[in-house]
């Protein structure tokens, strides 16, 4: 990558100071909750809160008034932004939240992929993040080292075991992942898993494996899905993908061979597109590119822009 600056995906860039000297300061904690300008961010089942969801929809950022009845866990601290603090709350232990949240507003809980890129780019910041950190603390209510239960400190940002003689803290992960647009010049690589929506086709991805650089599992993952071997590999950008928790890690890689060998157990299809073939075409049943929201989308628009 060169040495500008690129603007940033879609659920990156959203301006929040994470504070985490803060997180660890019980009194600050709890009087930053209590602030009538700190919002919530809800979530149920992987599902965020959102507000006029079938018309400009945008986040339900609510008050603690609205949901300290409901907590059960002590609510996840997002950040601070222009003077407004941020905090994440669950919902999933309880079977039917929405009535009592929503307070006859028109909200919905929605998976974040339907709204995103309807969403303002600090909004969708701020979902993503929520989202991806209540995936961990579900996914992680016992310890890997011993098997014991754990609970949240610092503001959600540790799980730690609570027997004593085991105590192992455990921090959010997330799993990186490359995905990588691959070109020969004029022409891109493209492929298509069945059951996407029809016609849509996309760039290359998979996850690093333990041991290799980034450069070996874009090589590795393009070869074994597609048979082509690729040679110049570069970085474009990165992108937070809470669905459910990777790092998505972009590249343009360039081709050394043409000749295409899917893996069926990973592709139904791929091809090259020619750069002037794909400027020109609309979007339909036979071709469509990947969503918007998604770094894929931003490695090909790019490479179309060059």
């Amino acid at each position: 990558m060169n040495g500008r600056m690129k603007d940033a995906n879609f659920y990156a860039g959203g301006g929040l100071d994470r504070a985490g000297l803060l997180r660890k300061d019980a009194a600050w904690l709890a009087a930053a909750r209590a602030q009538a300008a700190t919002r919530f961010v809800v979530l149920w089942h992987d599902q965020n809160l959102i507000v006029s969801p079938r018309a400009e929809p945008h986040a339900a950022l609510l008050p603690w008034a609205r949901v300290a009845a409901l907590a059960r866990e002590e609510p996840i601290l997002l950040g601070v932004a222009e003077e407004m603090t941020y905090f994440a709350i669950d919902l999933s232990g309880h079977d039917a939240p929405l009535p009592a949240v929503a307070a006859d507003e028109p909200m919905e809980f929605l998976d974040l992929r339907r709204v995103g890129p309807l969403l303002s780019r600090m909004e969708g910041a701020l979902l993503a993040y929520a989202r991806g950190i209540a995936y961990w603390h579900a996914h992680h209510r016992f310890c890997g080292v011993c098997g014991s239960a754990t609970r949240s400190e610092e503001a959600g940002h540790v799980r730690r075991c609570t027997n004593a003689a085991c105590n192992s803290p455990h921090f959010p992960r997330t799993d990186p992942a490359v995905i990588m647009l691959v070109h020969d010049g004029e022409r891109c690589l493209l492929g298509r898993k069945a059951g996407w929506t029809p016609g849509m086709h996309s760039t290359l991805a998979g996850f690093v494996e333990p041991g290799e650089s980034l450069e070996e599992a874009v090589a590795r993952e393009v070869f074994e899905e597609t048979g082509i071997m690729v040679g110049e590999v570069t970085y474009h950008s990165s992108q937070p993908w809470p669905f459910p928790a990777s790092l998505m890690l972009g590249f343009h890689a360039r081709a050394r061979s043409r000749d295409i060998h899917i893996d069926p157990g990973e592709l139904e299809a791929a091809r090259w597109f020619d750069r002037r073939w794909i400027l020109a075409h609309e979007d339909d049943d036979s071709f469509r590119l990947s969503r918007r929201d998604s770094i894929a989308r931003r490695l090909i628009e790019d490479w179309l822009g060059r």
